[in-house]
């Protein structure tokens, strides 16, 4: 996994019914673009420095498509 500021951090839901959750990555702190990163997350606002894991995914700013305001 790797990634630049910009880019999203998508973590998949893990139950019937539960929203993932959708982060911008404000600072990448490992080498090469490797984890960990610091995501300001899109529900709350909060940052928070995250270890991904096999259920999350990287939207490279490039490849991401608009999203309106709100959603």
């Amino acid at each position: 996994m790797r990634a630049k500021s910009g880019d999203h951090l998508v973590i998949m839901g893990h139950v019937v019914n539960e929203h993932g959750r959708d982060g911008e990555i404000i600072e990448v702190l490992g080498e090469d673009g490797q984890p960990p990163y610091r995501v300001r997350w899109s529900d709350d606002g909060h940052e928070t420095l995250v270890f991904p894991g096999a259920d999350a995914k990287v939207e490279h700013k490039s490849e991401r498509k608009h999203q309106p305001a709100g959603s």
